[in-house]
């Protein structure tokens, strides 16, 4: 994993890396991009979409789920990862046996630091031109102005025109408009343990909370199969389940015993 800090030259910087990158790069045509079968909605290519953590405490886990669906969405071809340093500062920089263990290697990733917001979507814009990426995940924490509407309309544009697609990632923040296809909300979800008591997979509880253009909307608990690089949906457990009492609140199906991701 490379890493370019947040210097006065850092445009500059990511543009040369851009370049090297256009010359040693095979551009692939895009593709839909589906969680196998963990969900039936279709992220389309070569478009924004809006990832949200669902509470503060879920910002890992909404960078993950976007690291995920970029992963699936380069194809092989380059990531570059911006982080607003307000997001490492409350939620943690990304740790290289954590990003190897989602099957990263350091020639996937280029990360990108930005102070600010402005900065971090200067970056989301340049990367987006270049042909030889092929997904941009950008982290963000809080509110800010500069995520208005204008501004997601210019990503947009820039992911459609340049052969990438954009995931917004965001936490410490409400859903608001923008021109994003998709808008999701993210949480860490219970995860199932493997074999022999081993860690299960990353597990996510996602919700579709708008598609443009209408559609249907709904949630799903999504697993990270690091092998296959994709979603998957969580196995179905083993054994009878014991009848909730009458008077009993309902949990979700399938939570118990599970790991936190």
């Amino acid at each position: 994993m490379k890493n370019i800090c947040s210097h006065d030259d850092r445009l500059n910087a990511l543009k040369e890396r851009l370049q090297t990158l256009e010359r040693t790069s095979v551009r692939t045509s895009p593709s839909p991009l589906v969680a196998s079968g963990a969900a039936p909605v279709e992220v389309a290519p070569q478009a924004l979409h809006d990832l949200y953590a669902d509470a503060p405490a879920d910002a890992v886990a909404v960078n993950a789920f976007g690291l995920g669906l970029a992963m699936q969405a380069a194809a092989g071809r380059p990531i570059i990862w911006g982080l607003h340093d307000m997001m490492g500062q409350e939620a943690g920089r990304p740790h290289g046996p954590g990003l190897h263990e989602m099957g990263l290697t350091p020639r996937d990733l280029l990360l990108v630091r930005a102070r600010d917001v402005q900065t971090l979507l200067a970056v989301g814009e340049e990367a987006l031109r270049s042909p030889a990426v092929g997904a941009v995940l950008l982290s963000a924490w809080g509110e800010a102005k500069a995520f208005s509407l204008t501004a997601s309309r210019r990503l947009a544009l820039a992911a459609e025109t340049g052969g990438a697609t954009l995931f917004l990632a965001r936490a410490g923040a409400e859903p608001c408009p923008s021109a994003a296809q998709t808008r999701w909300s993210v949480r860490s979800c219970a995860s199932e343990p493997m074999e022999g008591g081993a860690p299960g997979r990353p597990s996510f509880s996602v919700t579709l909370l708008r598609r443009r253009g209408g559609g249907g909307t709904g949630s799903w608990i999504m697993e990270w199969d690091r092998e296959q690089r994709s979603f998957r949906a969580p196995a179905p457990l083993s054994g009878g389940l014991v009848p909730l009492a009458a008077q009993r609140p309902t949990a979700a199906s399938g939570t118990e015993g599970r790991r936190a991701a």
